[in-house]
């Protein structure tokens, strides 16, 4: 693939782990499990295909209305990929980010955060951003309140400036976000940032989608024109 034709920063919603595992006669904690497994998977995906920005939306502010079983479950998956992958994901040059908030977590987990943060803090391979417990409009309002406090005038106010408060500030803008399962909404994920991204769904379950998959989602960006509101060029 050209690098003309490959989304630089990719996002995706995983959705259907609870489905999958359900037609396999598994229980959800099997399908959770197994989606977080899949991460790995496309972490060496966009490697491969010449991404060098993926965040993944793995626990949102509106997760934590699911049942308590539900959300423990969840938690615990995901605290221990952290612990596992981060010493792996750094041999291999993967810079990890976070994007959320931290509060609510266990201690154990907000501190197994931060430490993957800083081992990683240097690897320019690929950048994996987590949004973990992670809501669009609350990170807009943190910004907000921020910048308040900070004493921005209105002038002072400018998009590149309202970047810089965001979870995101210092990444790229996403060029294509993905979202398995069949769903076509947002969800309240990066809805500031995907301004002027592509989208791309597919009706594969999240555990089943393989590189193969990633690779028609970047195809089909390939053959996108975009025009970010403007006219195509002649």
């Amino acid at each position: 693939m050209s690098p003309d034709s490959t989304p630089r920063h990719i996002a995706i919603i995983m959705d259907g782990n609870g489905r999958w595992a359900q037609e396999r006669g598994l229980s959800r904690q099997d399908g959770h499990r197994a989606g977080v497994e899949n991460i790995r998977r496309i972490v060496e995906g966009c490697v491969e295909m010449g991404v060098g920005y993926l965040t993944v939306y793995a626990f949102s502010t509106e997760n934590w209305a699911r049942p308590e079983e539900e959300v423990n479950v969840l938690i615990s998956l995901l605290g221990e990929a952290i612990v596992r992958q981060t010493p792996i994901l750094h041999e291999e040059g993967v810079r990890i980010r976070h994007l959320g908030s931290l509060d609510r977590l266990p201690q154990h987990q907000q501190a197994a955060v931060r430490a993957a943060l800083d081992l990683t803090k240097e690897n320019d391979r690929l950048v994996l951003s987590a949004a973990y417990n992670y809501g669009g409009r609350a990170e807009i309002l943190q910004a907000v309140r921020r910048m308040i406090e900070d004493g921005l005038r209105p002038e002072d106010v400018t998009e590149e400036r309202f970047g810089e408060y965001l979870y995101t500030a210092g990444l790229p803008d996403p060029d294509l976000i993905l979202r398995t399962a069949g769903e076509m909404r947002l969800s309240n994920y990066l809805i500031w940032q995907a301004a002027y991204a592509e989208y791309w769904s597919t009706p594969v379950y999240w555990p089943d989608f393989g590189k193969e998959h990633l690779a028609q989602a970047i195809a089909d960006y390939g053959r996108r024109k975009r025009k970010f509101g403007g006219l195509l060029k002649e």
